[in-house]
């Protein structure tokens, strides 16, 4: 699947993995961007990678992934006077990293996770992505029934393509419950709207990073990082985001990679 002429959605897109796939887009000749996120720093971001590239093709979204009425703009927008949305990365996500249980040394009494913390991490690292890459769907399906087209087939070529942020966070991770379980969870949706979505001629699939160079990874302190993660990391040193983004772009353009692809140079939780 070429990216010449595509329209694309990138979530989570002022930093980071998000930024990097924009760029990296850039260099195949994507047509536009929605590049999304909860920070003003959005359009600034936007008009960095525009002047980097010489062209206008990144359009600033502000605004929250979790609010279907923003998500439908931003497709509204984006495809107004454009072909439909066919690439979609939800990169957009958060942690609220923190032990299950909790007992006060003092008291003796438990303390559970909060649940409320749970159902936020939930909302923006699992619903969101999945309903930001059934936009895409709902929109293409409905761009080929308006042409009278019914079951995709294969002499079409690939209609559309959405990679879900995973992590190898979703094989289990000390004191990162709601986080790693959004991420295993983002590997059942895509397996499953996949067997869904190729009746449209859309592919869905999952890329889990390892530690990467992002703001998320630098906010738990570079002692930390140091001690903690790259003894742990053949490559002896954090992912870049350009490498990972990249690795999206192989997924979204391939049309026989399916599934999951684990880009996590080598890490290994210890024992």
């Amino acid at each position: 699947m070429s990216f010449s002429n595509k329209v694309a959605v990138i979530t989570g897109g002022a930093s980071g993995i998000g930024r990097a796939v924009a760029t990296a887009m850039a260099r195949r000749n994507v047509c536009a961007v929605a590049l999304v996120d909860m920070s003003p720093t959005v359009a600034e971001v936007a008009a960095s990678i525009n002047a980097e590239v010489g062209r206008d093709f990144v359009l600033p979204f502000q605004g929250d992934t979790t609010d279907p009425a923003f998500r439908t703009r931003v497709f509204d927008e984006i495809s107004r006077g454009r072909a439909p949305v066919s690439l979609c990365v939800p990169a957009a996500g958060i942690t609220r990293d923190d032990l299950a249980i909790r007992v006060d040394k003092n008291t003796g009494k438990s303390r559970i996770y909060p649940l409320e913390q749970f159902r936020l991490v939930v909302e923006v690292n699992l619903i969101a992505p999945v309903y930001w890459a059934l936009e895409m769907i709902a929109r293409i399906a409905e761009d080929r029934a308006a042409r009278g087209l019914k079951k995709w087939h294969p002499d079409e070529g690939v209609q559309g393509s959405a990679v879900f942020i995973g992590s190898i966070s979703s094989q289990g991770n000390r004191g990162q419950l709601s986080y790693a379980s959004t991420k295993a969870g983002l590997e059942g949706a895509a397996a499953t709207i996949m067997k869904e979505a190729i009746f449209h001629g859309v592919r869905c699939s999952v890329i889990h990073p390892g530690f990467t160079d992002t703001p998320m990874v630098r906010a738990m302190g570079m002692d930390y990082v140091a001690k903690n993660i790259l003894p742990y990391t053949q490559l002896g040193r954090l992912i870049q985001p350009d490498e990972i983004a990249d690795a999206i772009c192989f997924m979204l353009s391939n049309a026989a990679v399916s599934g999951e692809l684990w880009v996590d140079a080598g890490w290994h939780a210890p024992a």
